[in-house]
């Protein structure tokens, strides 16, 4: 609500800025935290409080958002005369967009036992998200690796939403988990049972590939290379990633009935857990040197 409340008044005192955002290379992609942030509020609603009403008006405004934004900021950037270079365009937060889409997919198979005469049909349309938040994926991970390949990287651009090449991966096992355990005997879907169980295994398989590859780059960054670890809010980009992992291993392994899986995650979870509270005293103590410096920190720079 706070962060509604926010939003609606930056678009009426700032339009232009709004408008800036929407069509920046940089910028734009940032919108999509808004479908992933209200479908995944309306999962903890529906698995902690089962309010399923609440958790289907969720849904279908993290719907709408979707539909708003896929088409209007792809559609932007697309029609944008005055365009960035790849190496400086393309960043880790462009994959939000395959988070926000799976964050749907995992919602939609949730919500379709409650609609009984169209519980096909919904559980349907979350196989059809899923494949295209696969898709976005592999569009958008190409174009991420280019970058990482045939462009000069410097150690201050390899920044933690880069971690997201992990994440968005890893939010796709969860989406293909989740179908897989809601599909409760539908014939027509459970003919491609297996089809959505092998990319939901090739997902977590790509995500398992990142993940030490980033370590080893961070490596690179701050002992190599010698950039100063500090905190910004970027660093948040990190956590998710490491607690996602940890989730859809869990699923993955429910799902499969590999019980070798939950061993990662019963050590993986540490991991996560030190992520985030390394983040959490960061932030802690950006906002102490803030206030008591006088100034206000915004996006992790003092201004």
């Amino acid at each position: 609500l706070i962060l509604w409340l926010l939003t609606i008044w930056r678009l009426v005192s700032y339009p232009s800025q709004i408008f800036h955002d929407f069509t920046s290379h940089t910028q734009g992609v940032g919108f999509f935290t808004m479908i992933a942030g209200t479908c995944i509020l309306g999962n903890q609603l529906l698995i902690l409080l089962e309010a399923h009403k609440v958790a289907i008006g969720l849904w279908l405004l993290g719907i709408f958002l979707w539909v708003f934004l896929i088409y209007g900021v792809c559609a932007a950037l697309i029609a944008k005369q005055d365009k960035p270079p790849l190496a400086q365009g393309i960043n880790g937060t462009w994959l939000v967009s395959t988070v926000g889409t799976q964050s749907i997919a995992i919602l939609s198979s949730q919500l379709a036992s409650q609609f009984p005469r169209h519980q096909e049909e919904i559980l349907f349309f979350s196989l059809c998200i899923f494949l295209l938040g696969g898709m976005l994926y592999l569009i958008i991970i190409v174009m991420i690796s280019y970058r990482f390949f045939f462009f000069k990287l410097d150690p201050q651009d390899f920044d933690p939403p880069y971690w997201i090449n992990a994440g968005a991966v890893a939010i796709s096992t969860l989406a293909g988990a989740s179908i897989l355990a809601n599909i409760n005997g539908e014939r027509t879907i459970e003919s491609i049972h297996s089809f959505v169980l092998g990319l939901t295994v090739l997902f977590w398989s790509v995500a398992t590939w990142w993940i030490p590859l980033l370590v080893i780059l961070e490596i690179w960054r701050h002992v190599i290379k010698g950039v100063k670890l500090s905190y910004d809010s970027s660093c948040w980009g990190m956590v998710f990633p490491l607690g996602m992992y940890t989730a859809c291993t869990i699923h993955l392994s429910k799902t499969t009935h590999f019980d070798f899986l939950l061993e990662i995650s019963a050590y993986f979870i540490y991991i996560a857990l030190a992520a985030w509270i390394l983040s959490f005293v960061g932030l802690l103590r950006s906002l102490l040197r803030s206030f008591t410096s006088g100034t206000v920190l915004i996006e992790g720079r003092a201004d």
